[in-house]
């Protein structure tokens, strides 16, 4: 049925046209905008008041004419069309199909802004992911049901470690908790993830990078897709995260699936947001970014999750490209606010040859406590870890030490510990892309570096762990 419809337009601005309020109008309301020779483009009401209804165009204002145009009010939000046939299909960024298919075989539709997730109903994340790369299950561990985005720059290897991550967090391992060594966690064998991929303003090229990567892997009939390309008009990118967290929500509360959501790159996102905020002549905050940049991501990070009652969940990794490499900059400083950690990627690292550059001391993981140890990874897991930490913050002190006096100046203990530092970051961070290490494998490697170190140094480590675990990898060889 089609909605009021009304002739003519007060003003155009860029991708935003002004037109008289109608009655009834809700806000985020669909728009159908026909220029003078019928095409039919969307839009959304982003602002009104008592005389006038801005509407954002997902596309050009080429052929609008201020006196012809007409405006239809829908009377419902966007939406998205859902059911099973989901899986494996790719949609653009505002959720329509572009692998030539056509739409899928149902009448569902859900409103793309979502509903709150009420507190009270949401279930404390607590189940180990095991993503098969020691530098984040061994020290920043995933927990399903969290938001953990990668903090990137420009150049850096974030794709292939999201790929990875995809690759190798998609199939469960036959020890009934992601392969945590028999420990007996809370997963059920055989689980499997589902993954929503959406990408904001990427390049084809990185597109058809995961795209490949996942045919490869054998995860592209899990995987559903939403581009908005760098060609794509740059509104498209506001919504199309919206789409993909909305078919998160039917495959995990609905069809009880875990589904894990990797959105990039956030910065398109926040610059998307940003050039809207610019034209509606909206002031500005920090960096020229709106003041409501922070509530309007929290938008979308909240939406992962675990609720009460329903077996499924959904784990974000968000990426973002942080502008150089600034992570005070307003996008990883916010995001950082909101989600439970981060995975910070080094530029140093990288240039010395380690894949995944992942930063020892400025990567966290806020639920990393409450998803390890015994029943879930392994009881000497939050030890190793805790360990590895301290250890690696006494190696960046001595390696600015250094620098200043020069290494042969330095004592005998500080120069074990630039060797501990080289050995942990060439044989525990760096491992290959089709690499996948048990988390048993991880925490054995972690044991077999800390073994290097003075017995007197290891006091984060209980002793009646270094007896079971260290004693059979040190022979003899750890100093005393």
């Amino acid at each position: 049925m089609r909605g009021v419809e009304y002739r003519g337009l007060s003003r155009i601005e860029g991708p935003v046209i002004v037109t008289e309020r109608s009655r009834n109008v809700g806000f985020n309301e669909v728009v159908a905008v026909y220029d003078r020779g019928e095409g039919r483009r969307l839009g959304r009401v982003v602002d009104m008041s008592g005389d006038w209804t801005a509407i954002q165009i997902f596309g050009t204002n080429t052929g609008l004419s201020a006196d012809e145009s007409r405006v239809e009010f829908l009377g419902r939000p966007m939406e998205l069309r859902v059911g099973p046939g989901l899986l494996g299909r790719i949609f653009n960024g505002l959720g329509e199909p572009v692998d030539g298919y056509g739409e899928i075989a149902s009448s569902a539709r859900l409103d793309v802004n979502g509903l709150p997730i009420n507190p009270y109903a949401r279930a404390y994340p607590r189940d180990f992911i095991q993503t098969g790369i020691s530098a984040i299950d061994g020290m920043n561990t995933l927990i399903r049901g969290q938001k953990l985005p990668i903090f990137s720059g420009s150049g850096l290897p974030h794709n292939r470690l999201a790929a990875q991550i995809v690759r190798q967090a998609a199939i469960i391992g036959p020890s009934g908790n992601s392969g945590a060594a028999g420990s007996g966690g809370n997963r059920a064998d055989g689980e499997r993830f589902v993954i929503i991929f959406c990408a904001m303003g990427i390049k084809y090229d990185v597109a058809r990078f995961f795209l490949d990567d996942f045919e490869r892997s054998g995860v592209l009939a899990n995987v559903v897709v939403f581009l908005s390309l760098a060609d794509a008009p740059s509104l498209e990118r506001l919504v199309a995260p919206r789409c993909a967290l909305t078919a998160a929500e039917y495959l995990a509360y609905e069809r009880n699936m875990h589904v894990l959501v990797v959105m990039t790159d956030m910065t398109n996102y926040c610059e998307a947001l940003r050039e809207v905020s610019s034209i509606r002549g909206e002031v500005p905050s920090r960096k020229g970014y709106p003041g409501y940049l922070y509530s309007d991501l929290a938008s979308l990070y909240e939406r992962a999750g675990k609720i009460s009652g329903s077996s499924g969940s959904i784990t974000q990794i968000p990426i973002l490209t942080m502008p150089n490499d600034d992570i005070s900059h307003p996008i990883p400083d916010l995001s950082g606010y909101i989600t439970e950690g981060q995975i910070v990627l080094d530029r140093e690292l990288t240039q010395r040859g380690v894949y995944p550059p992942v930063a020892g001391l400025p990567s966290l993981s806020r639920l990393m406590k409450d998803g390890i140890g015994e029943g879930m990874t392994r009881e000497d897991h939050k030890d190793v870890s805790s360990q590895l930490f301290a250890a690696y913050s006494k190696v960046k002190s001595v390696r600015n030490l250094a620098s200043i006096i020069g290494e042969e100046e330095l004592s005998d203990s500080d120069k074990h510990y630039l060797k501990f530092g080289e050995i942990f970051e060439q044989q525990f961070l760096t491992q290959g892309e089709t690499e996948n290490r048990s988390i048993a494998q991880t925490l054995d490697l972690g044991w077999q570096i800390l073994a290097r170190l003075p017995r007197e140094d290891l006091l984060r480590i209980n002793k009646k762990y270094i007896e079971k675990y260290m004693d059979p990898f040190a022979g003899g060889a750890a100093r005393t």
